[in-house]
C-alpha cells in the first residue's frame, strides 16, 4: 500500500492471535492423522492456532508489539509445539531464534495500527456512524452450530459478532442471511444435495466456485432450503439476500431441497449430527430453469429492475421466499455493484 502512495486506514485489534510457522506445519500433520475425519482445512494454521486460544497460551497482537513479552511466551510455546511437531517429524528442525526474529519484525510494522478495537467500534456506533460486519466462512461450518467436525474453528456466523469484536448484542440492529441460488462448500463432510454430473460442472464454472486460498473446485448442488431454515433460527435473519442467480442459467429443471427425509420420516429441524445428516435424503421441489444470457443482457435487466427478471426465476425467487418465510432484500444477478437489485431500500 505504502509503494502505491495509499494511505493505511487500518485497525487491528490487540487481542487477535496471531499464527506462526508451526501452526501451519501442525494443521497439515493433523489433518492428514484425522483420516474420515478430516475436516479439509486450507491448512493455513488457524485450526491449532484457536486450540492455543482456549488452552490459553496463544500469542496475541499485544504480545508481538511488545518483544518483552513475546519472546518468553514465544519460547515457551515453541518448545511445546516442537515436541509435537517432531512426534509425527522427527527431521523438523526450525531454530526458535529464526522464528522470533521474523515475528518480531511483524510486530515493529503493525504497531501504528494496534488499538482497543472493541472500544473504537462501540464508541463508532454510539457517535452514530453504520457499521458492517460480515461473518467468515458460511454459517453451517461454525464450531458450535454446523457440521462438526468438518468446519472451521470460529462461530462464523451472527452469533460470533459480539464474541469477536466485543459489540453488545442489543446494539446490532439488523442482520440479513446471504444465500446463493444453489449450495456450495469447501472441505469434507456430507452434502446431501450435492451433485456429481455436468450440471454440477456448469454450475461450478458459471459461479467460478472455485477456493479463494487455495484454488480448488468447490463441491456444489441443489439448494438447502432445509439448512437455510435452521440458519435463519439461529442468527434471527431479519432479510435475506439471494446472490449468483445468473449462475443457474441455461439449466432445465432446476431443484429445490425443502425438507430432509430420514428412515421415512420427514425431518422437524435440520439435525447437527453429521452422523445424522449423512443418512438423510433430501425431499425436492422441481423449476423450469431460464435462458442463458449475456453479460450485457443481465446488466440491462439489473438496470430495468425485478419486474424484468425471466419469469420462471421469479418463480424461483418467491417459492425460496415461501418456503423461507421470511422477506428478500436483495438480489443479484452478476458480480458487479450494478448487478444487484435492491428490492428494500429501508435495510440500509
Amino acid at each position: 500500500m505504502k509503494k502505491l502512495g495509499k494511505k493505511i486506514n487500518l485497525k487491528l485489534s490487540s487481542t487477535a492471535h496471531v499464527i506462526f510457522p508451526f501452526h501451519r506445519i501442525l494443521d497439515g500433520l493433523e489433518e492428514e492423522s484425522k483420516g474420515q475425519y478430516s475436516a479439509g482445512t486450507t491448512k493455513r494454521g488457524i485450526g491449532p492456532t484457536y486450540s492455543d486460544k482456549a488452552a490459553r497460551w496463544g500469542i496475541r497482537v499485544f504480545d508481538l508489539i511488545h518483544p518483552e513479552f513475546l519472546k518468553p511466551k514465544l519460547e515457551k510455546l515453541f518448545e511445546i509445539k516442537k515436541k509435537l511437531i517432531n512426534a509425527y517429524d522427527p527431521n523438523w528442525n526450525e531454530s526458535f531464534e529464526s522464528i522470533y526474529q521474523e515475528y518480531k519484525e511483524y510486530g515493529e510494522k503493525l504497531k501504528p495500527y494496534v488499538i482497543d478495537t472493541a472500544y473504537y467500534l462501540n464508541k463508532s456506533i454510539d457517535a452514530g456512524k453504520k457499521l458492517l460486519f460480515e461473518a467468515a466462512q458460511g454459517n453451517l461450518l461454525g464450531i458450535d452450530h454446523g457440521f462438526y467436525p468438518f468446519g472451521t474453528s470460529s462461530s462464523s456466523n451472527a452469533l460470533g459478532i459480539s464474541a469477536g469484536t466485543g459489540i453488545p448484542p442489543k446494539k446490532i440492529k439488523k442482520i440479513l442471511g446471504i444465500i446463493k441460488a444453489y449450495t456450495s462448500r469447501v472441505g469434507a463432510g456430507k452434502f446431501p444435495t450435492e451433485l456429481f454430473n455436468k450440471t454440477a460442472e456448469k454450475i461450478r464454472e458459471q459461479g467460478h466456485e472455485y477456493g479463494t486460498v487455495t484454488g480448488r473446485p468447490r463441491r456444489v448442488g441443489w439448494i438447502d432450503l432445509f439448512n437455510i431454515k435452521y440458519g435463519i433460527m439461529i442468527n434471527g435473519i431479519d432479510k435475506i439476500v439471494i446472490t449468483l442467480l445468473d449462475a443457474l442459467q441455461g439449466i432445465n429443471p432446476i431443484k429445490m431441497c425443502t425438507d430432509y427425509e430420514l428412515e421415512g420420516e420427514i425431518l422437524e429441524s435440520w439435525p447437527i449430527q453429521h452422523e445424522i445428516i449423512e443418512n438423510c435424503k433430501p425431499i425436492y421441489r422441481t423449476f423450469e430453469g431460464w435462458d442463458e444470457l449475456t453479460r450485457d443482457q443481465w446488466l440491462k435487466i439489473a438496470l430495468e429492475g425485478y419486474d424484468a427478471l425471466p419469469n420462471t426465476m421469479k418463480v424461483y425467487i418467491q417459492a425460496i421466499k415461501d418456503e423461507l418465510e421470511t422477506d428478500i432484500a436483495m438480489i443479484s444477478i452478476g458480480p458487479d455493484r450494478t448487478e444487484t437489485i435492491v428490492l428494500d431500500e429501508n435495510i440500509f
